[in-house]
């Protein structure tokens, strides 16, 4: 009477289950495996409840995965964790007891359960089939683990492999991606692309954007913005993959760089973030980086190069490993922020700053002058240029000053071209930007020197967006376009670069 007082809970004497139908603890049992219920721990404080047991799951050096600690025979213990049985009952000291060996991925368990009562049939199978459903659980814990950290690394691969692109570094990357995507750095141009959605949605995305590209694309998790994909391939087609993927999903936007050489991944990346705030007023939701014309473009190309090189000499000094680190984090931190040029380049941003002070010194640059940085910014991607190999003039020779490059006629045509539609507004746009740009940015300090408020000036540099056709807010390649323009076109005084190697203070 004993026994079957103590039978399993919910099946009494006069509660068969149907013939074929499963018993009502297998059926509870079940519920642990669907993904709302995958605990162990749970699990066993059903299986103590539904035995009337004190349950303990265990390793073989005694650590407590589960329920509660039993006072068990040690070697009895190694001989199932070994292998040598798979179960075992003992009977003493008023208490039952079953052992039951679980299999994992890793290590063998032990499934304990202690009762007053000796175990009947029904218990002894609800014990059996629990261990059976432990070892389910546990081998796709393990599994998923497994899983999760081989995608992680490889996620970590892929963006180690973008930011030695983004300094540069191709050498490197190619050698990283070989072992994992043999072929595909081996082109020496690609394009880059920024897929954005919300952050909620971006792992989701990331995945997408792997199936679409069929593993001819780096695809990596953008370090600084939560909402970003970057996308990397020197296949022609991706862009339509990846529009496609744009299509099935809403608020989702793309935007995509020309075709860049590999050395010039950041600048290719730079692009895309510029076409994507285009994207984002398109019905198609995708845009292309416009080849639109260049200021440099309108130089003379040797008189450029040799303007570059005086400029840049001060760091030619330094061993060739620093002064390219050097240079490929000021490119990258005079476009973006430093906390997310930190980011990308996988460094703290004291770093980011430490390395653009330093070359702020060098060059005897201010970086808060925003007509400096427009002033550097073309000079370092000039340098690009430089490393393929194009000749630089005789350095004995008295090389030009940014006043001669931007004297050209080309260039001041299109400095007057670029921002004569300013002229136009009632609200003398063109005053209020070059103020603004000559305060650093700085909209209070803008105000003062024009005697209005803070916010006129806030405004009337968003309304000379959609007349330019360029981004001001953000600093990067638009704002140094219009602000090299109000160089070429006089309305800003030329900034000073004091270093070592300068013939005068004007850069």
């Amino acid at each position: 009477m004993t026994g079957r007082r103590d039978a399993i809970r919910g099946e009494n004497r006069g509660e068969q289950p149907a013939a074929g139908e499963a018993p009502a603890w297998a059926r509870e049992l079940l519920e642990h495996l669907r993904p709302s219920g995958r605990d162990v721990r749970r699990i066993a404080e059903w299986l103590a409840a539904t035995v009337h047991a004190e349950v303990a799951l265990q390793d073989a050096e005694g650590k407590l995965l589960a329920g509660r600690r039993l006072p068990l025979d040690g070697d009895l213990v190694a001989d199932l964790t070994t292998g040598r049985i798979a179960s075992a009952a003992w009977e003493g000291e008023g208490r039952h007891l079953r052992l039951v060996r679980v299999e994992h991925p890793s290590r063998a368990l032990v499934l304990a359960v202690s009762r007053r009562t000796p175990f009947d049939r029904r218990a002894a199978d609800v014990v059996t089939h629990t261990a059976q459903v432990l070892e389910l659980l546990l081998t796709a814990r393990e599994t998923a683990t497994a899983g999760q950290l081989l995608r992680r690394a490889t996620a970590d691969l892929r963006l180690a492999i973008l930011q030695l692109l983004m300094v540069e570094d191709t050498v490197s990357a190619r050698r990283v991606a070989a072992g994992l995507w043999p072929g595909l750095l081996d082109a020496d141009t690609a394009c880059v692309y920024v897929v954005e959605s919300t952050p909620a949605r971006r792992d989701r995305l990331a995945e997408e954007a792997l199936d679409a590209t069929d593993g001819d694309a780096l695809v990596v998790r953008c370090p600084a913005m939560d909402g970003h994909v970057i996308v990397l391939s020197p296949r022609e087609t991706i862009a339509s993959d990846l529009r496609s993927l744009v299509v099935r999903h809403d608020d989702t936007y793309l935007g995509g760089s020309a075709r860049q050489s590999l050395a010039r991944t950041a600048t290719a990346y730079g692009q895309a973030v510029s076409a994507l705030a285009v994207a984002r007023f398109r019905p198609d939701k995708a845009a292309v980086y416009a080849e639109r014309i260049h200021p440099e473009r309108l130089m003379d190309p040797a008189a450029l190069r040799a303007w570059t090189a005086r400029l840049l000499r001060p760091l030619d000094a330094l061993p060739h490993h620093t002064r390219a680190e050097l240079l490929a984090t000021t490119r990258l931190g005079l476009e973006f922020t430093a906390v997310s040029t930190a980011k990308i380049l996988g460094v703290s941003r004291n770093t980011v700053r430490a390395r653009m002070e330093r070359v702020e010194t060098m060059l005897g640059a201010d970086f808060d002058d925003v007509a400096a940085r427009a002033v550097a910014h073309l000079a370092l991607h000039t340098q690009i240029n430089l490393q393929d190999g194009q000749a630089v003039a005789d350095p004995a020779a008295d090389p030009p000053g940014l006043a001669d490059l931007l004297s050209g006629e080309a260039v001041r045509a299109w400095a007057q071209q670029l921002l004569g539609p300013l002229e136009d507004d009632s609200r003398d746009l063109r005053r209020t930007l070059g103020a603004w740009v000559a305060s650093g940015g700085n909209a209070e300090r803008a105000a003062q020197s024009l005697g209005v408020h803070a916010q006129t000036v806030r405004e009337h540099v968003r309304s000379a967006e959609p007349i330019l056709e360029r981004q001001l807010l953000a600093a990067g390649t638009d704002l140094y376009e219009v602000v090299l323009a109000m160089l070429a076109a006089g309305d800003l005084p030329q900034p000073v670069f004091a270093g070592p190697a300068q013939t005068s203070s004007p850069a």
